[in-house]
């Protein structure tokens, strides 16, 4: 990868990890090069059951 696309992956990360509070980011690679990345984000409700 050049330098440019090197930065947009970056940037693209941080930006996903900005908004991310639970769950993960999956990078997937082709032929030794990084050809999409997924956000996988868990929302934990609150439980309306009295404990």
């Amino acid at each position: 990868m050049q330098g440019s696309e090197w930065q947009d992956v970056r940037e693209h990360i941080e930006s996903m990890l900005d908004t991310l509070k639970f769950g993960s980011i999956t990078l997937v690679v082709q032929d030794g090069k990084i050809v999409q990345i997924e956000k996988n984000e868990k929302v934990r409700l609150q439980s309306n059951k009295i404990r």
